[in-house]
Order: C-alpha cells, then sequence, then structure tokens
C-alpha cells in the first residue's frame, strides 16, 4: 500500500448534510467491535496541526516524500533542521480528550482495535493499547542500511551536540513534525549517521510516495475483517491507505461512522457523518455510555 501524495479533492456535492447528533456513535459502541481509525483531526486539539482543514499545514507547506529524501543530502540536511526543531513540540503534546475517550472505550471492551494515521504516539501515551501506527512513529528513528530502530531521544541529543548553534524561530509546525523554516535558517546544519554502520537516518514514518510496510497493511485488512463496524475519527481520508480501510468495511457491509469538523473523502459510504469537534464529540459519547474518559477508571484489566 503507497501512499499517495494526494493533496486535494473535490467533496461530493449530492450528500446529506451531517449531523452533531452522537447518538449513532455511542449506539455503535454500545455494541461493542468498533474498530477505530484515527487522523490528524484528532491531535488537533494537543496543539499538533491537521494537514487539510482551513488552518491546515497544506496550505503553506508540501510534506517530504521518500523519493526526495532518499535522493538529496540537501533534503535530508533541511528535513532534519526542521523535523529536529519540530520534535520539540511532539515531545512536549500531551493526549486531549478525544485520545482519552478512545483508550476509555477499549479499556471497556468496545473495540476490535485502534488504528492510527498519525505519528504523534499520542494514542499510547493515553493508554490504548494494540494500536497499529499505519504511517509509523516520530518517537523512532530507523537506519536505511542496517536497518536498526532506536528512540528519537537520543538522535535529539546528538543532533543538539551536533548544532549546539541552531536556536531558530519556526513559523509553524506541520503534522509531520516538520517546522517550517527557510533556507537561510537551515543553514549549515549538521546530520548525524547512524552510530552502528555509518548509514542514513531516517524518522521511523511513511513518507508521502513510500510504500506502507507489507505487513502491517495486512494487519489493518485483518482488523476491518475481524471487526462489526468502522468509526473514522479526524481523518479527511484524503490519503488512499486509509480511505481503502473504510472501502473494505463498506464493501463487506459494515457501518461506517465518521466524526469530523469538515467533509472526508470517504463521506459516501458512512451511515453516519457526525460534524463536531472530536474532543467535545467523544466526551460526549463516553458521557451517554457512562465511561470516565479522564483516565481515572481505574486498572486496566
Amino acid at each position: 500500500m503507497r501512499m499517495r501524495p494526494t493533496l486535494s479533492w473535490t467533496p461530493a456535492a449530492d450528500l446529506p448534510p451531517g449531523t452533531t447528533d452522537v447518538a449513532p456513535v455511542a449506539d455503535v459502541l454500545s455494541a461493542g467491535g468498533v474498530l477505530v481509525v484515527s487522523g490528524a483531526g484528532l491531535s488537533t486539539e494537543s496543539g499538533i496541526p491537521d494537514y487539510r482543514s482551513e488552518g491546515g499545514s497544506l496550505r503553506r507547506h508540501t510534506p517530504m516524500t521518500y523519493q526526495d529524501f532518499t535522493g538529496s543530502a540537501q533534503a535530508r540536511r533541511r528535513y532534519w533542521a526542521r523535523s529536529h526543531l519540530g520534535w520539540r513540540t511532539f515531545a512536549r503534546a500531551r493526549p486531549n480528550a478525544g485520545h482519552r475517550a478512545v483508550a476509555a472505550f477499549g479499556r471497556h471492551g468496545l473495540l476490535a482495535g485502534t488504528i492510527t494515521q498519525n505519528v504523534d504516539g499520542l494514542h499510547r501515551a493515553a493508554g490504548s493499547d494494540g494500536v497499529v501506527e499505519l504511517h509509523g512513529g516520530l518517537d523512532r528513528v530507523v537506519c536505511l542500511s542496517c536497518g536498526a530502530v532506536r528512540p528519537r531521544r537520543e538522535l535529539a541529543t546528538r543532533l543538539e551536540e551536533a548544532n549546539p548553534l541552531f536556536e531558530p524561530v519556526a513559523a509553524g509546525i506541520n503534522p509531520d513534525g516538520d517546522a517550517d523554516l527557510t533556507d537561510e535558517q537551515v543553514g549549515g546544519f549538521r546530520v548525524v549517521p547512524c552510530t552502528l554502520c555509518g548509514g542514513i537516518l531516517k524518522p521511523d514514518v511513511v513518507f508521502f510516495g513510500e510504500a506502507v510496510p507489507p505487513g502491517r497493511v495486512e494487519r489493518c485488512r485483518e482488523l476491518v475483517r475481524e471487526a462489526a463496524s468502522l468509526l473514522v475519527l479526524g481523518s479527511s481520508l484524503t490519503v488512499m491507505s486509509g480511505l481503502r480501510l473504510v472501502r473494505q468495511a463498506a464493501e463487506a457491509g459494515k457501518p461506517v461512522l465518521i466524526v469530523n469538523r469538515d467533509p472526508t473523502r470517504g463521506d459516501q459510504y458512512a451511515v453516519t457523518r457526525v460534524e463536531l469537534p472530536l474532543g467535545a464529540a467523544l466526551t460526549a459519547v463516553a458521557a451517554r455510555l457512562g465511561l470516565p474518559a479522564d483516565g481515572d477508571d481505574g486498572p486496566r484489566a
């Protein structure tokens, strides 16, 4: 499953308007077996911007592609300078009410699983177990030569030591952890190699134009097959890797519900589309189900 660099699409004009009633979502969750598929919109309330909303980063920023990263040392220097700065924001981000509600649904046995398109690790931080990170995680770094995977915090320390005077002010931070810097600000930023083999280091995330690992793809498809329904949270479904899961569920006759403030590329497959901010919507759903969503409802089984 290759991530296509689709940056825009035209919403269907003949679909009925979305609702603000969360009752259908609560009803589906109460039946159990729900597979959650989350996107960038779930993390905006944690201070991480999304791509495609009115203030989304794609209006000013084109994400790094795999081809550019692997084919150009200058592109890698630009990426790592910007990502090194952006990582500080990601490292400080904390789960919001939406992440905590999803974790609560899981603790109470309502979910068949959670798949996220996000690379911020906030589902795990909120206490969700067994999350499939479809596009990887920014908190890990992989060597393209030897395959070694190391914690991002180790690389952050090495980059700080190699660039002690690097303290630019970014114009903005993007959902992929890439900060907006000028070429002048990137300047002579020094990139460090793999400590084991001297190879090129890359964040353990799937760039645009890069294939999602086949084993991860099959795991996601398996989760869709096992689920009773699919709940999309905060994803525009513009990227094909997420839209395919929605199509698979719909073709199998499984109900698809979408909670997102804006229209999505998968709206035609949804039986319910709730147009509300994610934190408020999921907190309301948790309340209807009688579930505390603050992470303080006792130890996990």
